[in-house]
């Protein structure tokens, strides 16, 4: 537990931001959960559209500093490697 006021402040500030971070990080799962699944299931038209709704989320979650930039190039790129994979 933390000692000094500052530290006490920091943890407050830290859970607000976790409160805001959330829902944008559980939205970023969903889609790509949701992409992959259509991927996997062989739906390349369909799986199309949702890879692309998963990259935009990704892109708006780095924009806000909910994640890092690299970890959305990171998963972005894996999910169009699976992508390419299915189509060919």
């Amino acid at each position: 537990m933390p000692v000094t006021k500052t530290a006490k402040k920091q943890m407050r500030a830290s859970e607000r931001k976790g409160m805001y971070h959330k829902p944008v990080r559980s939205a970023c799962k969903t889609r790509i959960v949701r992409a992959e699944k259509l991927i996997f299931s062989g739906e390349v038209k369909g799986a199309g559209e949702a890879v692309a709704a998963a990259i935009s989320t990704l892109d708006k979650a780095a924009a806000k500093k909910v994640i890092h930039p690299n970890n959305a190039a990171r998963r972005k790129s894996r999910l169009m490697k699976k992508l390419n994979k299915a189509k060919t």
